[in-house]
């Protein structure tokens, strides 16, 4: 029997039991479909992360104070020192560090005659254009000042200038943040948001004055700039052995690009995990499906098989009928699925803000694989059923 004949055959079995065949189909869709949807949102928010980490350079090495898990015994042990500018300056020495920045921040209230803003407000120091991969669009950033010392001024992101002067020139006006007057050396270029933060909607300040105005005596964190992203990790290797000499005890968090990627990694892992065995079980369902309607439509079209081998058809003809039909149902559910999910991850996309997804080619290819090789093992046992069956006692059925 020629394929076009096969399959000819097939489509109008299909047809006669569309019903049947197309609920299982359904049910293969449904499973696809999941893992479409979830796989694009996943992927789209795995490079969404990636380009804001990406945004900041790839080789700033991060120094955070505590730790994310908890060791020792409790109540033994352990140590309560801060993450201070003597640390920084310490980690700006290390061999491989470029530059080195001291942050702390916080929300303050910004106002210039009549018009106020409350929005973050970062004390860093000169160095951290360089090290956030941020510009200046005019004037200039903070000046190179000892880090203890405070000066009033302060550079701008361009929302927050856009909201607080317009049109008019910012540069060398005063404007008040909390209680002090600051003056206006700098406008900071468009950076965009980073994690939901919106960093052009923000003021920039020396270290110590951000220390003064939030009353903290702790740094948020010191941020290095290795000179290359592949020494990052030795850098972070180093960063962590001097602050362990330092505090005689390991109260940091060392975070690099990579280890971001990591996170975000592992955590669509699991997503990625879950949403399979959610769609496993509807695949399942699809496949149970499509092994009883086979089963069923063998029983009901015995004279039928046993007909076509009268006719010459052999063994493998039948066994290749019956696995083209359990074929073409799952790959049309496949298919459908397949629409289904990039459909709906792009509807989900345009309508939730902040929300990103992307179906990447193999994940296209992947589904529909996946949802043809359900269709062919479920069709194998009612197909070789179908293929055994005795000519003579067939015709004679009824």
């Amino acid at each position: 029997m020629r394929l076009e004949d096969l399959v000819g055959l097939s489509l109008e079995a299909l047809r006669a039991h569309r019903m049947r065949y197309g609920l299982s189909a359904l049910a293969v869709a449904v499973g696809i479909a999941a893992v479409v949807l979830m796989s694009s949102i996943g992927e789209g928010t795995r490079l969404f992360v990636m380009r804001q980490l990406s945004s900041f350079g790839t080789s700033v090495v991060g120094v955070h104070p505590g730790k994310v898990s908890t060791g020792g015994i409790p109540g033994v042990g352990g140590t309560a020192r801060k993450l201070t500018l003597d640390d920084g300056r310490a980690l700006r020495r290390l061999p491989g560090a470029v530059a080195a920045v001291p942050v702390s921040f916080g929300t303050a209230l910004v106002r210039h005659e009549g018009r106020g803003r409350r929005v973050f407000v970062y004390g860093a120091t000169c160095d951290m254009p360089a090290a956030w991969s941020m510009g200046v669009a005019a004037g200039s950033f903070l000046p190179d000042i000892e880090w203890e010392r405070t000066s009033p001024v302060v550079v701008l992101g361009p929302r927050l200038k856009r909201e607080l002067f317009g049109d008019l020139n910012a540069l060398g006006q005063m404007v008040r943040i909390g209680e002090e007057r600051y003056r206006v050396i700098g406008l900071m270029e468009p950076k965009g948001q980073f994690l939901g933060l919106d960093l052009d909607d923000a003021g920039y300040v020396p270290v110590a004055n951000a220390l003064r105005m939030f009353n903290r005596s702790e740094l948020a964190e010191v941020d290095l700039l290795a000179a290359t992203p592949e020494e990052s990790e030795s850098l972070a290797v180093r960063a962590r052995a001097l602050m362990i000499e330092r505090h005689r005890a390991d109260d940091v968090t060392v975070v690099t690009q990579q280890d971001g990627v990591r996170i975000v990694g592992n955590i669509m892992n699991v997503v990625t995990g879950t949403v399979t065995a959610i769609a496993a079980i509807s695949l399942l369902v699809g496949a149970i499906g499509i092994l009883t309607i086979l089963w069923i439509v063998v029983q009901e079209r015995v004279q039928e098989i046993g007909l076509v081998i009268a006719l010459g058809g052999t063994r493998r003809t039948i066994l290749a009928w019956f696995l083209c039909e359990a074929a073409i149902t799952s790959a049309a559910g496949g298919v459908a699925g397949l629409i289904a999910g990039i459909g709906g991850s792009a509807l989900l996309s345009g309508v939730v803000p902040g929300l990103e997804a992307y179906t990447p080619p193999w994940i296209v290819a992947a589904a529909l694989v996946v949802a043809l090789t359900v269709g062919l093992a479920a069709g194998v046992a009612p197909a070789l059923r179908a293929a055994r069956m005795d000519p003579v006692e067939a015709l004679r059925a009824e």
